[in-house]
């Protein structure tokens, strides 16, 4: 087993990454700032990524860096652009450093399939799609590109090894509340419409938080050095799937109420993930249906106390 660290570990995907590498039985250290770990089985190093000399001496010893900290909330990222690329390229460049410095064996980097905003044409996008820098559409987006490059050139320059998970949609206990599913939720139980706009049928192939975490204990094989995957969910699921799930399992009075299609509505990205089935053994297991239910059982619990 290894020493691992996780940066942003007391997140939402953090903190089930990091529940996963520790019942795989690594030795975790959760790196975040100021917000303390879910569990407290795992050591923990109150880190600002924008101090190197910090990040320097939270890793020293660590074997394999997860690295999930960023400003992840693009309606944040859209408000404080400078701190997000600060934070997001900068706090990536100071983990690689300190990984090189530190003689870490593997840096693994938290992307997203936003990366494949900008191919044309809605094509069907796999690991090998070029990136489209003027279609990134979102400083996120960019800063999640950029960050990558950086990791390519660490790797190049410097020989440290990395792994690029692009992440899709996830969901599942302790995503934050003011997203789709916690919103429509909040609303059902309060006796709010569910708003959908247009016919619903913008898509998002949505993975359940188990089955993303479980993908980076698998990465840690030594054929995932300098490779990048995407991790996306089985099928697709329309905005008014989720609406009618949220009805069907909070029961009777909850309403659905269609208004006019928004501008620009991001309608969804067909983003393929068969690399990462075969060669790592991964795919997704919660089905959708499932995981729904797992998530609204949590939150029903959580907003109950």
């Amino acid at each position: 087993m290894a020493k691992v660290a996780v940066t942003g570990g007391s997140g939402f995907i953090g903190s089930h990454v990091v529940d996963a590498l520790a019942d795989a039985g690594h030795e975790v250290t959760v790196i975040d700032h100021r917000v303390r770990p879910h569990r407290e089985d795992v050591a923990f190093e109150d880190v600002d990524l924008m101090d190197l000399s910090s990040v320097l001496s939270a890793t020293r010893g660590i074997e394999h860096v997860f690295h999930l900290a960023a400003v992840s909330n693009v309606n944040t990222a859209h408000k404080y652009p400078v701190y997000t690329a600060a934070l997001n390229v900068m706090g990536t460049t100071h983990v690689l450093e300190a990984a090189r410095i530190n003689g870490a064996r593997r840096v693994y980097l938290a992307s997203t399939v936003w990366v494949y905003n900008g191919i044309p044409n809605n094509l069907p996008a796999d690991e090998t799609a070029p990136f489209y820098p003027n279609g990134a559409g979102h400083i996120y987006t960019s800063t999640k590109i950029a960050s990558e490059m950086v990791c390519h050139n660490y790797s190049q320059l410097y020989g440290v090894p990395v792994t690029v998970l692009r992440y899709g949609i996830p969901y599942g206990p302790r995503m934050r509340e003011e997203l789709l599913i916690p919103v429509f939720l909040k609303k059902a139980l309060s006796g709010e419409a569910l708003t959908v706009s247009g016919k619903g049928d913008q898509f998002r192939k949505f993975l359940y938080i188990t089955d993303l975490a479980r993908a980076h204990v698998l990465a840690m094989d030594e054929r995932a050095v300098g490779e990048t995957y995407n991790l996306e969910g089985a099928r697709r699921v329309t905005v008014l799937e989720v609406a009618e799930g949220i009805k069907r399992l909070v029961g009777e009075g909850v309403r659905i109420e269609f208004t006019p299609e928004r501008p620009g509505d991001f309608g969804g990205k067909e983003v393929i993930a068969e690399k990462a089935k075969a060669e790592l053994g991964w795919a997704p297991t919660i089905e959708f249906g499932e995981g729904l239910e797992r998530t609204v059982e949590w939150f029903r619990k959580k907003w109950s106390k």
